[in-house]
């Protein structure tokens, strides 16, 4: 496909391309250049101006023809896992009673504005955290004010997300009754000797049986998180767990890598000699591709890079709106959103955001506004995350213009481009997946740093 503009003239680095390898899922990237992709924006505004322009941002009775979507903050945890560096606060039933009536007035307060009655809520997402940590009591009366309070879509998806340890039926109940139709646990392995050094909580047995009750009632959408790179962990445990995964009958599953961050638990338990150095890069790519071949055997549908649905109960559409821009309404400590090309985050402590809202101010830590195009830019993130781009989903400008990119990414084992009238279209390999964080970086990096060959592209449509 032909373009007016000098190829030699265009920026092609190994951050965008990749580099050559005899092994592209192994070595194309030196490691994971982060959790999720996108680009900034501007600097963050000042707090004043920050509640302000969420005021102003609130008071619209604007709709989106992106989806919106809720997502609600729980920052307690019983246990602090050896991985995670997300560990805010220790989930003492006090603490988390104080915190819950806070919590009930952010979103009542948030609820009546203008802007959140203006459209359904397309997917509802109640995130840590442990929002299991709650009280059956506290689930349901969460689940039942969220519905009183917002317009929400009639197949409108609706998550609890936590831990299976302690979820007993009574909570389970309470969430079923109160309106959640999905639950998403992080399992991490089934593994005992693997949880164990992760500091979970229940050993491979009970934690099956348990997973199994809650499937076989077949009353909600139940998916899990499984991690590979875990300490101890090997192929066989893998194995093992992909094996525990389809036998539980979950209906989704994620395969998140392990991606140590400093400070973690398992950082110092190196340092101390309590366990060897977890798994590298190009042995945790291997586990993903062992992961994702056995899943396309059992005839799982791949919905992302990292999520697969047993069945069509799966629609992982939370994670599906945050990906492709949608915007998304932040209630609790440490909830994060994005209104009209603005993306905010609330104070990640207690005391800020509960002093805010008791002096009725918005509880605003951080805003900025987004890129001018960042519509298209998640639009792209989105497709890199499935794994298929389109000029109809990334721009046909954008999609042209990118070809020496997609050429190289072909040539490094990372893609398949089929180019051809009115069907064009780039595939990632299972190694494009596997790093297709890094390759949609790269190429939001490549447009950024050629806007002459969009431009060219642009004009020449």
């Amino acid at each position: 496909m032909s373009t007016p503009f000098d190829p030699c003239s265009l920026t092609l680095t190994e951050a965008m391309t990749g580099r050559p390898s005899p092994s592209p899922l192994q070595y194309a990237f030196a490691a994971k250049t982060g959790a999720h992709a996108g680009r900034g924006g501007t600097p963050p505004m000042t707090a004043g101006a920050a509640r302000q322009q969420l005021s102003s941002l609130l008071a619209q009775s604007s709709a989106s023809s992106q989806g919106r979507a809720l997502y609600v903050h729980i920052p307690f945890c019983r246990v602090r896992c050896s991985f995670c560096n997300f560990f805010k606060y220790a989930a003492s039933a006090e603490l988390m009673a104080n915190y819950f009536d806070l919590l009930l007035l952010d979103l009542e307060r948030k609820a009546v504005q203008p802007w959140s009655q203006a459209q359904p809520f397309d997917a509802v997402y109640i995130g840590g955290g442990t929002p299991t940590d709650l009280t059956a009591a506290q689930i349901f009366t969460l689940g039942q004010r969220i519905q009183q309070c917002l317009p929400l879509a009639d197949d409108c998806e609706i998550t609890l997300e936590g831990r299976l340890n302690k979820f007993d039926d009574d909570k389970f109940a309470s969430a079923l009754k109160a309106g959640f139709n999905r639950f998403s646990f992080g399992v991490q392995s089934f593994d005992t000797q693997v949880r164990r050094a992760a500091k979970r909580l229940d050993d491979r047995e009970p934690l099956l049986a348990q997973l199994k009750r809650l499937t076989a009632s077949n009353a909600a959408t139940i998916a899990i998180d499984l991690m590979y790179g875990l300490p101890h962990q090997t192929a066989d445990s893998w194995q093992q767990d992909l094996e525990d995964t389809l036998s539980a009958g979950v209906d989704g599953v994620d395969l998140y890598q392990l991606i140590q961050f400093k400070g973690s638990g398992i950082e110092r338990d190196v340092e101390k000699g309590r366990i060897t150095q977890p798994m590298d890069s190009p042995q945790r790519a291997l586990l993903y591709q062992q992961g994702s071949r056995y899943f396309a055997q059992h005839g799982l549908k791949q919905l992302s890079y990292c999520h697969w649905a047993t069945s069509n109960k799966e629609r992982s559409r939370y994670n599906s709106l945050a990906k492709s821009g949608a915007e998304i309404l932040a209630v609790g400590a440490g909830a994060g959103g994005s209104l009209a090309g603005f993306g905010y985050m609330q104070p990640r402590d207690i005391e800020p955001w509960q002093q805010a809202i008791e002096n009725n101010q918005w509880p605003v830590a951080m805003m900025m506004v987004k890129p001018a195009n960042y519509l298209q830019d998640a639009a792209l993130v989105g497709a890199c995350d499935t794994g298929l781009l389109t000029p109809a989903q990334i721009g046909a400008a954008r999609f042209r213009a990118a070809q020496p990119l997609f050429a190289k990414w072909q040539q490094h084992g990372l893609a398949k481009l089929n180019i051809q009238a009115g069907q064009d279209c780039v595939e990632l390999t299972t190694a494009g997946k596997f790093w297709s964080v890094n390759m949609a970086n790269g190429m939001l990096q490549y447009l950024n740093q050629n806007p002459q060959a969009v431009e060219a592209c642009e004009t020449a449509a």
